[in-house]
């Protein structure tokens, strides 16, 4: 029996995992597939405190031997069910169940998907959801990035030091993503802006060749491209595993500020959270509070 389980290892749960080890608890972390979460993918970061210029995967390194060396045990499982039913909670894999006093959520988010024809199809095959990760298998090529929020933004500054074009999809005449990064985008040449637009169909057969383009008005016109990059926002990682948790309309779990959920001895950390900010910062600090949550739970306080 554990006194926490964690799922997940992105920056909420590793910190949960430091702070509940420093209480001296016995924890467990579990994660589905690697640890770091979506930071991993990060070039640069620059907006931690105290930590500027260094990236995801250092960032994530760093923080994962950090967790190795207090002690905590991570088991690299997909967590498929929880019964919250009783006192001892029980966390189900694939081919395990792990018990424990207090569960702590923070399976982070994932890329939401387009859902149009072709996308399944081409994955991998010139559509991808991580522009600083296969952005270089298209130096000197025409891309596209959809999207109207900073990471599509941020998208198209990267992309455009590496393909000869990049076009921007946007489906309103504004953009939800910070003006200084739009005016970075209008000086550069080899940036065009497609706005009032939705992609109708992604075409190609064994690789992508082109998309088609709906505009507001309803008329189609094709574009050629050998990448699609998409960047519309994210949804939470959740499945089967919270059914019992409260949620809003999105997905993402409801707890307040003290990171509580809606059942006793289950906490949530990160950015499978309703919230109004999802940054690196903001996971480090639910996952702190979480633990302490946790571990007060447990010592009954």
């Amino acid at each position: 029996m554990y006194d926490v389980i964690i799922i997940g290892a992105g920056p909420a749960g590793l910190t949960s995992a430091i702070f509940c080890a420093r209480a001296n608890k016995n924890v467990l972390v579990l994660e589905a597939k690697t640890y770091g979460g979506q930071i991993l993918s990060a070039t640069k970061i620059d907006n931690y405190p105290g930590m500027p210029h260094t990236n995801g995967v250092e960032f994530s390194t760093n923080l994962y031997n950090q967790v190795i060396d207090s002690g905590v045990k991570i088991v690299f499982e997909k967590a498929i069910r929880m019964d919250n039913s009783s006192s001892e909670k029980i966390v189900f894999t694939e081919n395990n169940e792990y018990k424990g006093k207090s569960i702590i959520i923070a399976t982070g988010s994932d890329k939401k998907k387009l859902g149009v024809a072709g996308e399944e199809k081409l994955l991998g095959k010139g559509i991808s959801y991580c522009a600083t990760c296969d952005g270089m298998f298209f130096k000197e090529k025409n891309v596209a990035v959809v999207g109207g929020g900073d990471t599509a933004l941020k998208d198209v500054e990267y992309l455009s030091d590496i393909c000869s074009n990049v076009y921007l999809i946007h489906r309103r005449n504004e953009f939800r993503g910070g003006e200084h990064l739009v005016s970075i985008l209008q000086r550069k040449s080899n940036v065009n802006f497609i706005l009032n637009s939705t992609i109708a169909k992604i075409n190609g057969e064994d690789l992508l060749e082109s998309i088609d383009i709906q505009n507001n008005d309803g008329t189609i016109t094709n574009l050629e491209v050998n990448g699609l990059f998409i960047a519309i926002g994210q949804v939470p990682e959740t499945g089967n595993l919270v059914m019992d948790l409260e949620k809003n309309n999105f997905g993402y779990i409801i707890a307040g500020e003290d990171m509580k959920t809606n059942i006793e001895g289950v906490f949530v950390a990160g950015d499978v959270r309703e919230k109004k900010l999802r940054q690196l910062t903001t996971a480090v600090g639910d996952g702190s509070l979480a633990a302490i949550m946790a571990c007060n739970f447990i010592n009954g306080k």
